[in-house]
């Protein structure tokens, strides 16, 4: 469509003026009907979040997204920006983004009485039609709102009483826009009462001025549950005043973490041409965030985000390339030993409850390691600790011999992949253990791996982390060195 350039173009195009929420719902209800996708990217949510969110636009709703960290509601508010009509017409020049149709400032009011159908006219694009803001304690009613601004006053050399003096702030900057405030019970409980009439009469007044600005703004909130105990609240007068509440939560499956988690990990193209991470592997790092939103030594009230799966992985994809980069291969393939690089994606996604920080964030780091490998060794193997009695075959025995005659196996953090496969060749039995599971022959020494750890799980072995290698021996023999390093909390 031709962009008119004026009004009397605009006029003659037939252009008619609509509320953003009427815009949004429009917009909506095209792609509802063409089967297109909403929400490009967000995943989990099809049954839950979205359908809710979906309903508060059609219901021309302001929005409140109310979930633990990184449950994606930022995402979601900004996503909304793609159910706006592609451009959009103002007066040019103005501040305040007026429709040309229909102004609300002095401004345009002004150039349409001066210049009527030859009254210039701006397209914006409907990505600058977003605005956000994050709710700290120190935010004023003039960042919100507006104030008196004394240089604008001077240099225009107009009385403090004319309007045209006022600074706006960024509400009446966002007319006709999506408005997003984030973590909005860090917002004093004075300054939350600045956005009643806003909500409730869709208009606004600033300082002691009589105008009254007929404002258009789809508001989106996000906050987190605790916030609601812990720094702040939302005043009830404001909740009451938000008409949709949307609850967020965390991918519900493996699979949809890990999706979540592809999709979102920034990778050079390097890594991802030189650097294989095997599927069990993938399952393995979400397994963690699993495990610490379960753990007794996290704060569940404060949550996992989902972001300690997506550092995790570039974490683990680099611990990988630096070994790479140091033993000279050309290509790799990630190993459970790297998971040692993981560790600080972990400590500093957590909030640990008394008993966590009692163990220190390293030690619960290693703990949720632990847990994580121990449930995916038996979700493959036998368990050790359920073994028949009497059992007239030991599945681990040729293993369990080999240590306690013994032993030992050293994985160095840094080794080649030939001599990480030559280490793990020469327990006895172990090859062949692994593959009567049939396992797959490209992740044939993984599952070597995952074996030794997952013995290890069940103190059927002894695994220590000694500066920059994993030891893995008879139990029995570390006993009597007197050695109680720990290394992924196994004990």
């Amino acid at each position: 469509m031709k962009k008119a350039k004026t009004l009397g173009e605009l006029k003659a195009s037939g252009y008619l003026p609509q509320t953003i929420k009427e815009e949004l719902r429009n917009n909506l209800i095209k792609k509802l009907q063409n089967k297109e996708t909403v929400f490009e990217g967000i995943l989990g949510f099809e049954d839950t979040v979205l359908p809710d969110l979906e309903r508060a636009i059609l219901s021309r709703h302001n929005v409140l997204l109310l979930g633990l960290r990184g449950q994606a509601k930022t995402r979601l508010a900004r996503l909304m920006v793609k159910l706006l009509d592609e451009y959009m017409p103002i007066v040019a020049g103005s501040e305040l983004n007026d429709d040309p149709m229909a102004p609300i400032s002095k401004y345009a009011f002004q150039v349409i009485a001066e210049k009527g159908d030859d009254t210039p006219i701006e397209w914006i694009h409907r990505e600058n039609r977003y605005v956000e803001k994050l709710a700290t304690p120190d935010v004023s009613i003039a960042d919100l709102v507006g104030d008196v601004d004394p240089i604008k006053a001077a240099s225009l050399k107009l009385p403090y009483s004319d309007e045209r003096v006022i600074h706006f702030g960024l509400i009446p900057r966002s007319h006709r826009c999506i408005f997003v405030i984030n973590e909005l019970p860090d917002l004093q409980a004075r300054i939350q009462v600045s956005l009643f009439n806003i909500l409730q009469e869709g208009d606004m007044q600033i300082r002691g001025f009589k105008l009254r600005l007929p404002l258009d703004v789809q508001f989106v909130f996000t906050a987190n549950p605790e916030d609601y105990t812990n720094r702040g609240s939302i005043i009830t007068p404001l909740k009451d005043r938000i008409e949709s509440q949307i609850l967020t939560h965390y991918p519900k499956s493996i699979d949809i973490a890990r999706t979540i988690t592809e999709q979102e990990a920034n990778l050079s193209n390097d890594q991802e041409k030189k650097i294989e991470i095997p599927e069990m592997l993938k399952v393995l790092l979400e397994r963690i965030s699993f495990e610490a939103r379960d753990s007794e030594y996290i704060d569940e009230k404060s949550g996992v985000s989902a972001r300690l799966s997506i550092s995790g992985y570039e974490n683990l994809v680099s611990t990988a390339e630096r070994r790479m980069l140091i033993s000279k291969d050309k290509k790799t393939k990630v190993r459970i030993t790297d998971f040692w690089g993981v560790v600080p994606a972990i400590t500093g996604k957590v909030e640990l409850v008394y008993e966590g920080e009692q163990e220190g964030p390293y030690n619960v780091a290693m703990k949720l390691m632990a847990n994580a490998i121990k449930t995916e060794f038996s979700e493959v193997y036998p368990n050790p600790d359920k073994l028949k009695k009497g059992q007239d075959r030991d599945p681990y025995g040729t293993i369990r011999a080999w240590f306690s005659a013994g032993n030992e196996v050293d994985l160095l953090n840094d080794m080649s992949d030939k001599e990480y496969k030559k280490e793990l060749e020469s327990v006895a039995g172990l090859k062949k253990f692994v593959e009567s599971y049939k396992t797959p022959k490209e992740d044939l020494y993984i599952h070597m791996e995952l074996v030794l750890h997952g013995l290890a799980a069940f103190n059927v072995l002894s695994k220590d982390y000694l500066e920059s290698k994993l030891s893995f021996s008879d139990p029995l023999s570390s006993m009597f060195d007197g050695d109680d390093d720990n290394d992924f909390g196994f004990n």
